[in-house]
């Protein structure tokens, strides 16, 4: 387990929408580079990044064209380096976006896959016998190739399903896990994995990780015997180097397949769900942190608490503030809310991960698709720096920016909050002190509920030897409680006091104490 993890948080970087340093109005990676000093600010000591390979951008760089290239339009292999190489200079970690189960359909390997006649990479992607011959329970395309077969995708139509082989077999053309083409393929993950480790990158962000092997068991065994031999190299030749999951399922990723950290997904209903997004579309949002929310705790426990308890010692599992398929939390929730719901996020155990603009409060916009968003481009809109043109995001008035930036002349921005004490942004950067501070607020300290009951305020509970309390209700709050007894309040949002062994906590408030 890489040491650094223990007390790190992570910001995640949409490269076509935080800084454009060429004045294209996109932004690239230059202009993330121009921003470390700001990230390193807030006190996060690593950054994921979303794809920057050579891609059609028919979803967002998650269709790769060439895992080894730098995107034109974000620069060269030579800045990416140089942006490692900056990274570290400020003790700083770069994750890279690895899509490893599908590509573009324009990358070579599947151009040449679609010969009719067998080459190195005829069992590179998945294929059936003939082009009559579909995939029951499966997406697939037949008929738009030389080739006599249809090919699965692994979700658009222009994202062709590499082979790691069917674990449950039922058809002659289903590829064994430890066939000779199944094998080509995961040593060709490895290889990229290399190419970019060698050259400085400090491990990678796994999309869609859990969809390697076809017909795989529900435990997922054979997907996560493909991780564990990966993490074997990784072990050996780059100790140092992490791996996080886009699973949500930490007994089979971080138990299973040797994660070092799962992505805890906002699925609906489940419990990170109702912490920050527990509505349907046009329906009420019954989330914990929203003041007129159901202030219901157990909701997220009762789901949070098994994947924890069944987990800890094997990986950590990595609540962020939003993504770039999520709904922005402002969507819905107050600056008081999100001080709330960020708190709670960044006193948790794991590895958090905050979204670039989360810490300022940018807004969800309901936007028209670009590049495969869809509902998700609301959420990918540009950084929002300051009050010049463009906000910031581009310095040339001619360029049209990525995603347009919002008309209010109120809109937020990281300039405004900067100079404001009590701002969201300040808030975000004194927790993460706290968090740097205390160890017991790091990844691995013991995370105990103390007061847990369905609409009971507050919610109180154990780091460690911290005590910690949240309200997100509207109603002052007084809970006696024995582990109160001395101790002393060293943070606190909002108003909180401790009468000997009593808790008074005002509405919308948030306390640690020791």
């Amino acid at each position: 387990m890489p040491g650094w993890l223990r007390d790190t948080v992570f910001y995640e970087v949409y490269p076509s929408s935080f800084r454009d340093s060429n004045g294209d109005g996109i932004g690239d990676i230059n202009g993330i580079i121009e921003k470390l000093d700001y990230i390193k600010s807030l006190g996060c000591g690593a950054l994921w990044i979303n794809p920057v390979f050579d891609s059609p951008f028919r979803d967002g760089g998650y269709d790769v064209r060439d895992y080894k290239k730098v995107a034109e339009r974000f620069g060269t292999n030579e800045d990416l380096v140089n942006l490692f190489n900056e990274a570290h200079s400020r003790g700083m970690k770069i994750l890279l976006d690895l899509v490893p189960g599908h590509t573009s359909d324009e990358h070579p390997w599947f151009k040449a896959s679609c010969r009719q006649e067998k080459n190195e990479y005829s069992g590179r992607y998945v294929w059936t016998s003939h082009a009559f011959e579909g995939i029951p329970g499966h997406p697939y395309i037949s008929g738009t190739t030389d080739r006599e077969g249809a090919y699965m995708l692994n979700f658009f139509a222009f994202q062709p399903a590499l082979n790691y082989g069917w674990l449950n077999r039922t058809e002659k053309w289903m590829s064994a896990p430890d066939s000779e083409e199944a094998v080509s393929t995961r040593e060709a993950l490895k290889d990229i994995m290399r190419f970019w480790l060698d050259q400085g990158c400090d491990g990678f962000r796994v999309d869609m990780a859990d969809s390697l092997v076809k017909n795989d068991d529900d435990r997922k065994s054979a997907t996560a015997a493909v991780w564990r031999e990966i993490r074997e190299m990784m072990d050996r030749d780059y100790p140092e180097a992490a791996l996080v999951s886009e699973w949500s399922n930490p007994v089979q990723a971080l138990n299973g397949a040797g994660f070092h950290m799962d992505f805890y997904l906002d699925h609906l209903h489940n419990g990170y769900n109702t912490l920050l997004r527990d509505y349907e579309a046009g329906g009420e949002d019954n989330s914990f942190f929203r003041k007129k929310g159901k202030g219901d705790i157990t909701r997220f426990l009762d789901d949070y608490m098994p994947k924890y308890r069944a987990s800890r010692g094997q990986g950590y599992i990595s609540m962020f503030t939003c993504n770039h398929d999520t709904y922005r939390p402002a969507r819905t929730l107050s600056e008081k809310e999100l001080k709330l719901a960020y708190a709670f996020i960044l006193t948790m155990p794991g590895v958090p991960f905050i979204y670039y603009g989360d810490e300022i409060g940018m807004k969800y916009r309901d936007l028209p698709t670009k590049e495969g968003g869809y509902h998700r481009t609301g959420t990918r809109t540009p950084m929002q720096w300051d009050h010049s043109e463009h906000m910031g995001f581009s310095d040339n008035p001619e360029a049209e920016p990525y995603l347009p930036l919002p008309d209010e002349e109120n809109a937020v921005t990281v300039e405004d909050q900067l100079n404001q004490p009590h701002s969201l942004l300040n808030t975000v950067k004194e927790l993460i002190v706290l968090r740097h501070r205390y160890k017991y607020l790091q990844a691995d300290a013991l995370f105990e509920p103390v007061n847990p009951g369905k609409e009971k305020m507050p919610f109180v509970y154990r780091r460690g030897s911290l005590i910690l309390a949240v309200n997100p209700s509207g109603k002052r709050q007084r809970v006696e409680n024995s582990v109160f007894e001395d101790r002393t309040i060293i943070y606190k949002i909002g108003k909180a006091a401790i009468d000997g062994s009593d808790l008074i906590i005002d509405a919308q408030s948030f306390m640690i104490c020791k």
